[in-house]
């Protein structure tokens, strides 16, 4: 299992990139992380599909910056309430990754978070479609990973896609999950206790 506490120094240290938001929309993400039964878990939902932007999709909760919110991370975390129902207050924000571009037109900042477990899950159902929760070490697999070369507005780009199950994660979820799993690989946790050692 994680060291939480490992963790937020990792987010903290990490060479993370930022990009310049131009006149794009500022939005945030919360990549929610539990642990149940021993593993580390987390959340995923999965869109409406009537919403405007990636409907039917598997995201994690998040969406556009308010003008009520303090900073991108109240953005991620109210989201989090909003379309789950767990409480802004009890999520301990460990870090934030890379920023991303969306092709929507949003400037996305994805935040990790610990939620409480066992879950008591209040889904907004004009949002959320569903909601499923999958382990960590099960992304580690390479059978469960690829990457597609996809042309938008006339350039090639990388697209990771992952599969649980049934479901299929890809596009920018994809993206931030494998962030997040390169940045909590055993190789940068071996790294990090040699250097302490």
């Amino acid at each position: 299992m994680l060291d939480y506490g490992w963790l937020a120094e990792r987010l903290r240290d990490y060479p993370r990139q930022t990009i310049p938001a131009d006149n794009l929309r500022p939005a945030a993400v919360l990549l929610p992380l539990f642990s149940r039964d021993g593993q580390d878990s987390l959340l995923f939902t999965v869109r409406t599909d009537d919403l405007e932007h990636h409907s039917g999709e598997i995201s994690f909760p998040g969406g556009a910056n308010d003008a009520s919110d303090a900073d991108l991370m109240a953005t991620a975390c109210r989201e989090t309430e909003e379309e789950l129902g767990i409480p802004a207050h009890s999520v301990q924000v460990l870090g934030r990754l890379d920023d991303f571009y969306s092709i929507h037109g949003y400037h996305v900042v994805p935040f990790v978070g610990i939620i409480p477990a066992p879950l008591d899950l209040q889904v907004e159902p004009s949002e959320i479609a569903s909601v499923f929760e999958a382990p960590i070490e099960h992304f580690r697999d390479p059978a469960v990973h690829h990457v597609e070369d996809w042309t938008h507005q006339g350039r090639v780009h990388p697209v990771d896609f992952y599969r649980y199950e049934d479901h299929v994660i890809w596009g920018l979820t994809a993206a931030m999950l494998r962030q997040f799993l390169t940045i909590t690989s055993p190789a940068a946790i071996d790294c990090s206790l040699s250097v302490n050692l």
